[in-house]
């Protein structure tokens, strides 16, 4: 197996589109909400998004 096979077995989550097929789909919500709390450090906390 070569790494251009290897390679696009993933998404990169660094990339515009990556991002967005983790973070931005409805079933990946907690996941976003999360990972956004986990930015805040306590000081806010995101409940839900929309």
């Amino acid at each position: 197996m070569n790494s251009r096979e290897l390679s696009d077995r993933y998404v990169n989550p660094y990339t515009d589109f990556g991002f967005k097929k983790l973070f931005g789909t409805e079933i990946n919500k907690d996941l976003l909400i999360s990972f956004i709390n986990s930015l805040l450090h306590g000081k806010e906390v995101v409940k839900d998004l929309t």
